[in-house]
């Protein structure tokens, strides 16, 4: 009997299984494939070994592109982490007429495609959009300019973008997560005099504390695997200012005709991504 429930179990999960290896495990161990080998995506493959992976590793751009990607995990991932919060704590228990707009309003960026985010902020941050306007008509011509266009302040400019897709998705996390708090703990805050800082501090800060590891590992694996924002906004410039892996996969690939090197960078930003997220899961697990 219980062998047969197992088998009959096997039968409704089979489908999503092969769904899964089909979309995900197969492309992955093809991607391990090509980047053993020397292939134009053309012409027939040859074997390259580990060749592409030391080509990798010796190329410069790849270490700036990481570091690029770690400085934007500080605005996709912990300032809309703080701003979700934050968020959580003015709106929690408090029943305002509008509220349910505003929710949607800040989880907006959320449903957005990517690329039309980015031709967005783009114009807003043209030397003629909408910040340099609001700038110069508060007295502040002279910090105006082209900020995607800037050397040193493009990568800030990019991720501030990110800040602004991620904050409302962190929000609505912390939120769906404080409404199972039991609501005695906030009654017994108060009457031990609590204010609402403490209240927020000691009960509704532990209460999210698994969504809180949620949103960082999103949000982190946004930043790293980051392309299409990225693409669409600077494509790596200026001077490679913002360049991240996944264009450097882009480039390698469709713009070289690199497979197996595209393949291999491909790897290393898996490795990478896996190695992080399973560090913030690790110290969210020893912190609870």
């Amino acid at each position: 009997m219980v062998g047969r429930r197992r088998a009959r179990g096997w039968v409704y999960v089979l489908p999503a299984l092969l769904v899964y290896f089909g979309f995900a495990i197969w492309p992955a161990l093809n991607t391990v494939r090509l980047s053993l080998l020397n292939w134009d995506g053309i012409l027939a493959p040859t074997w390259a070994g580990f060749s592409n992976y030391t080509r990798i590793f010796q190329d410069p751009t790849l270490y700036e592109a990481i570091l690029h990607s770690l400085v934007l995990i500080v605005f996709f991932s912990f300032v809309p982490v703080v701003v979700g919060l934050l968020m959580t704590g003015l709106l929690l228990g408090k029943v305002r007429r509008g509220m349910t707009f505003f929710r949607v309003v800040f989880f907006l960026p959320q449903v957005l495609p990517l690329v039309a985010v980015g031709i967005t902020w783009r114009w807003l941050y043209s030397e003629d959009g909408v910040i340099n306007q609001i700038l110069t008509a508060v007295g502040l011509r002279g910090i105006t300019r082209a900020w995607l266009g800037d050397y040193d302040l493009a990568l800030i400019a990019l991720g501030l973008i990110g800040t602004w897709v991620m904050s409302g998705l962190c929000m609505m996390l912390f939120l769906s997560g404080a409404q199972k708090i039991d609501t005695a703990l906030y009654e017994a805050a108060t009457l031990d005099g609590a204010g609402a800082f403490r209240t927020f501090r000691h009960v509704t800060l532990p209460g999210v504390r698994e969504e809180v590891t949620i949103a960082g590992v999103i949000t982190t694996i946004a930043a790293l695997a980051s392309f299409d924002l990225v693409f669409v906004t600077t494509n790596g410039g200026p001077a490679g200012q913002t360049n991240v892996p996944g264009l450097l996969v882009y480039r390698l690939a469709f713009n070289e005709s690199q497979i197996g090197a595209a393949s291999a960078l491909a790897v290393v930003l898996t490795v990478l991504v896996v190695v992080i997220v399973t560090a913030i899961r690790r110290v969210a697990r020893v912190g609870a």
